[in-house]
């Protein structure tokens, strides 16, 4: 079984936690807002990095990873991109070619929200957001994702609660 990490919009913030957590994954994936290209070298650090640029990311991302990536690993037909919406209302740049060529796991990032969900509308394709991993956002919780692909299925999806964000008073700035 190939053992997956999968991250979004760290914007700049790179958890301590996250390396301990990603320790023996095979890949990391990162779904975008990555925020600077530190973020993408301490994540190649614990392990081989597929990612894709977010809105915030900037010519130095842009240059290394791709608006989209789809690609196969071990049966699973993946595609990932940043803003892909959410079951039932995706963005309108792709709903076309997601409705015409449906992956087995879509992944996006963006919201914030953490969802993982199956659309039995796109042939039992798997949709799944990993939330926020930064400190920036509206997001509560900080998540992430860990989960196994083998012969063509995802298995032993977990979630991983990386502690609240810390939000600071906007009066007194701490």
């Amino acid at each position: 079984m190939l053992k997956i990490g999968l991250i979004s919009d760290t914007h700049h913030y790179l958890d301590p936690q996250v390396a301990d957590f990603f320790s023996g994954v095979d890949e990391i994936w990162h779904a975008g807002d990555f925020g600077s290209m530190e973020i993408a070298t301490s994540l190649e650090s614990i392990a081989p990095l597929t990612g894709v640029y977010g809105n915030i990311d900037g010519p130095d991302i842009r240059s290394v990873y791709p608006l989209h990536q789809r690609f196969t690993r071990e049966g699973v037909d993946v595609w990932m991109t940043h803003i892909g919406g959410n079951p039932g209302r995706y963005a309108l740049p792709i709903k076309k070619d997601l409705e015409d060529h449906p992956p087995d796991l879509f992944i996006c990032g963006h919201t914030h929200i953490l969802k993982i969900a199956r659309d039995h509308e796109k042939q039992d394709m798997i949709y799944m957001n990993p939330g926020a991993a930064g400190v920036h956002g509206f997001h509560e919780f900080r998540t992430m994702v860990r989960f196994g692909v083998e012969n063509g299925k995802i298995l032993e999806v977990e979630v991983i609660n990386l502690g609240k964000r810390v939000i600071k008073n906007w009066r007194s700035g701490s």
